[in-house]
């Protein structure tokens, strides 16, 4: 038990540590991924006027219709970077800094990314 609340806290810090230096601006917003046991969730942010300017989740039946099986395979998470790309991009979006959220980039995180990418956002 121990180990998955230092777990959490070293998650806790790095994210922490990446927000001082990631700012989401009206120009180049912040896009925010969360990724839980259950869904994965993602959000383009503007943090000058605190608001979100295009959002994704597994939790939304448009997305959940998508992926095939789980909802937090890799697979899942690549519907998400397309879909919350194509709002984004409908929105005027091109360009966003990338919040993993303290996580690695690596597996869900990255196939989201690369997902978002390949939709058309630049980061």
């Amino acid at each position: 038990m121990k180990a998955e609340v230092n777990r959490k806290k070293q998650r806790n810090k790095r994210h922490m540590r990446s927000r001082r230096r990631l700012i989401g601006t009206p120009e180049r917003p912040r896009l925010a991924v969360y990724v839980s046991l259950n869904h994965i969730h993602t959000q383009i942010i503007d943090d000058w006027d605190a608001r979100t300017l295009a959002s994704a989740a597994t939790v939304e039946e448009v997305v959940a219709t998508e992926c095939e099986g789980s909802l937090t395979n890799v697979a899942a998470a690549a519907v998400v970077g397309r879909v919350v790309a194509e709002r984004a991009l409908a929105e005027g979006i091109k360009s966003v800094c990338f919040d993993t959220g303290g996580r690695k980039y690596h597996g869900r995180v990255k196939a989201l990314a690369e997902a978002a990418r390949e939709a058309g956002l630049d980061f």
